[in-house]
């Protein structure tokens, strides 16, 4: 009788783990803002504005984080501290923003270090945005909504927030000078209807609309 022929060894993928293991760990578990976006949302903008195709259906891009930080100049302390506050907020590192040119009057020369930003994409951008409606906005005092009048023209919305405070992630105890920063939300929407209509459907809380101008829905 002839030698038993040996199975040929499975290569294994580098790490020692199957690819498609290794690519269901980084998926990771779907944040529940956008799970919401793609069982509730889609649907309601498509019936709303009548789209031919998914593809159409504005979608969240992308969260940038401002905070500006002016007196820093004198004080590199507050910076500091503006810095570590905005990396516990979103769960990501922050980029020093620097002045792009000397102004004499404010004692500012070019290249100085005078706030930090930070942009959020893809899963950390839904957690925050969903932190951010469900419990930092309802901790603003007399909160009544936010306004539907902050859109730039282009689909994309700014919220103005006064106090770091709000977020839980912050330590009051530990905070020396209050600081507020700007929040956009940058859509792929075309028109300002359609952005409000989509951050609406996300749960974003804007106070009772009036008239919104129709001129972009056209």
């Amino acid at each position: 009788m002839g030698k038993e022929q040996k199975a040929p060894k499975e290569k294994k993928q580098k790490g020692g783990e199957p690819k498609q293991a290794a690519g269901l760990q980084e998926k990771g578990v779907v944040p529940r803002l956008h799970e919401r976006y793609r069982r509730d949302v889609v649907s309601s903008l498509m019936k709303r504005f009548k789209y031919k195709s998914v593809m159409q259906v504005p979608r969240l891009e992308k969260i940038a984080v401002n905070i500006g930080v002016g007196q820093a100049t004198q004080d590199p302390k507050l910076l500091e501290a503006a810095v570590r506050e905005l990396e516990a907020i979103t769960g990501q590192k922050v980029v020093v923003t620097k002045s792009k040119k000397a102004i004499s009057n404010f004692k500012l020369r070019e290249g100085l270090a005078i706030g930090c930003r930070v942009t959020l994409r893809r899963a950390k951008m839904y957690e925050f945005l969903d932190r951010f409606i469900s419990v930092a906005l309802p901790r603003v005092r007399d909160f009544r909504g936010v306004s539907d009048k902050s859109f730039d023209g282009h689909g994309n919305y700014t919220i103005g927030v006064k106090e770091q405070i709000i977020f839980p992630e912050i330590d009051v105890d530990k905070v020396t000078r209050i600081t507020g920063m700007d929040i956009t939300l940058v859509t792929t929407a075309k028109t300002d209807v359609e952005a409000y209509e989509l951050l609406k459907e996300l749960g974003l809380p804007f106070v009772k609309r009036q008239d919104v101008v129709q001129s972009n829905a056209a």
